[in-house]
């Protein structure tokens, strides 16, 4: 039990993340506002398409349009058609303060079942030329309110992830387990060529296969992940090429190891190679994409691991997915570390 309690840890960490990965639920959110636009003075009734709502069961829906942190719109009247339907109406008023001729307005939800939820600049209010009003009649300053937080585990709903944001658990976790073990693997090359015990390389081979399996892996789970977010399976995008290059830089580590039979030889180079791809790894990865922009997470100002990309509930299985993956990349580089030290006693024996 002593030798197999990080291997059983992995395991159930991995199960863990799997079942309440997909098992826990969305947040509600919205998909739809139509109109999306309208003018001061004017009444609008709107559309609103939600995720996971609940909007006939609650009853008791109300939605305000908010302009800033202080004034806002409530509802004039409010149907839900079914759970995920609604249809609110609201009095625009005869103008608003700043001197921006359209202002973006926030929809705001709330009821008893799915709680308070927002869609950022979900209707553009535009200024009525014909009239000189400003910021007179329709606007509240204290309408935002008594809003209902119901318990329980739920992801944050994001417009276009929809239910892809449990990848994070897949996509983003191999990522960085696969840096950890290439960092393992660049550990024990350093170490052979200061050493020259040849089981260093041996770990160093291992380590780094197991990182290559899962840099694949990565690039198979992201590029599912474009079809449903970007509706293509890859893209120009300056983050997927230079990984792609990354990648192929790596898989040229696993061509050079077949290259020669002499053992010495072949650990030198290895070792030697090992150092150069992951020092390349670095700027195609990590500093190329950001001087550009880029439909990535985490690259141009697009924003990752924050917020609400990132809340504690995604928390709670994102951080042990990453524990979960490099126990089990340690396990599998394990038993090819086995493999290869009895593969290489049986040679030298014959």
């Amino acid at each position: 039990m002593k030798g197999i309690w990080w291997k059983l840890a992995g395991a159930i960490l991995f199960l863990y993340v799997l079942i309440g990965g997909i098992t826990v639920p969305l947040k509600p959110g919205i998909t739809e506002v139509s109109p999306s636009h309208g003018y001061t003075g004017t009444q609008v009734q709107l559309d609103i398409t939600g995720y996971n709502t609940h909007f006939a069961a609650a009853g008791d829906n109300r939605a305000w349009l908010k302009l800033d942190s202080v004034l806002s719109i409530p509802h004039s009247a409010i149907t839900a058609d079914d759970d995920n339907r609604l249809k609110a109406n609201f009095v625009l008023p005869q103008g608003f303060a700043s001197g921006d001729q359209t202002a973006p307005l926030t929809l705001i939800i709330d009821n008893s079942m799915d709680g308070v939820f927002v869609q950022p600049n979900a209707f553009f209010l535009t200024r009525d030329t014909t009239s000189n009003n400003v910021n007179s009649g329709g606007w509240e300053s204290d309408a935002l309110k008594g809003f209902h937080h119901p318990s329980g585990l739920a992801f944050p709903y994001r417009s276009i992830l929809n239910e892809t944001i449990r990848n994070t658990f897949f996509h983003v976790a191999l990522w960085f387990a696969m840096f950890l073990l290439l960092i393992a693997g660049v550990y024990h090359a350093i170490k052979y060529l200061r050493t020259k015990d040849i089981d260093h390389d041996t770990r160093s081979a291992g380590y780094t296969r197991v990182a290559l399996l899962y840099g694949v892996l990565g690039l198979i789970t992201g590029s599912v992940w474009a079809r449903f977010t970007w509706d293509t399976f890859w893209t120009q995008d300056i983050k997927l090429n230079m990984t792609a290059i990354a990648m192929l830089i790596y898989l040229a580590y696993l061509l050079l190891r077949t290259s020669t039979e002499d053992v010495d030889k072949r650990a030198r180079l290895s070792a030697a190679y090992s150092i150069f791809a992951f020092v390349a790894l670095i700027p195609l990865v990590f500093v190329i994409p950001r001087l550009t922009d880029s439909l990535h997470p985490g690259n141009g100002g697009n924003p990752a691991l924050g917020g609400e990309d990132l809340d504690n509930t995604l928390r709670l299985f994102f951080y042990p997915s990453i524990i979960a993956l490099t126990l089990l990349g340690v396990w599998m580089a394990s038993l090819l570390i086995r493999y290869e030290r009895l593969r290489y006693k049986w040679t030298f024996k014959t």
